[in-house]
């Protein structure tokens, strides 16, 4: 486990011991992140790694999404930028860009994220539905937490994950 993911278990384990965590209903601990403008989650434990950006190697004949494959501890893991696969324009990375290395089951990949936010626990009752206007099970929204002061989507891990190149 890295450092960025011990200081958010960190941080979780401090508000637990000083008492802000309502233990009386359940409770999603998510990690959060932000893509453009928006900022999203997943569950915390579909996170294997959280790692700087490191060189990988381009794929050929690949969606644009796909920016390459790098090797982690000997297993050829897709590396996919968020940004491009959500619409949004390319952005170069900067000091605060990340690798989300996330698994569901057998399915391993990582995702280029503009910038880690914070471990956030959120109580089941504070998530909503995904939007209305998004229909089916293809969507990746999980639903919508919602929080005091902002809004937060939560993703799908399974279909970030789903292969489709």
């Amino acid at each position: 486990m890295n450092d960025k993911l011990k200081n958010i278990i960190s941080k979780q384990n401090e508000q637990q011991q000083e008492g802000k965590i309502d233990h009386s209903e359940d409770i999603v601990q998510l990690v959060g992140f932000v893509i453009g403008e928006e900022e999203y989650a997943i569950p915390i434990l579909a996170i294997q790694e959280i790692i700087k950006p490191f060189p990988w190697t381009r794929v050929p004949q690949v969606p644009k999404y796909v920016v390459g494959v790098f090797n982690m501890r000997g297993a050829v893991i897709p590396l996919i930028d968020l940004r491009l696969k959500f619409g949004l324009p390319h952005k170069k990375q900067d000091d605060e860009t990340r690798f989300i290395v996330m698994r569901h089951g057998d399915d391993i990949a990582g995702f280029v994220i503009d910038r880690l936010t914070m471990a956030i626990r959120i109580k089941k009752t504070d998530i909503g539905p995904a939007p209305e206007t998004i229909s089916g099970d293809d969507t990746a929204i999980d639903g919508v937490g919602k929080q005091e002061d902002r809004i937060i989507t939560i993703l799908k891990v399974n279909k970030l994950l789903k292969r489709d190149f």
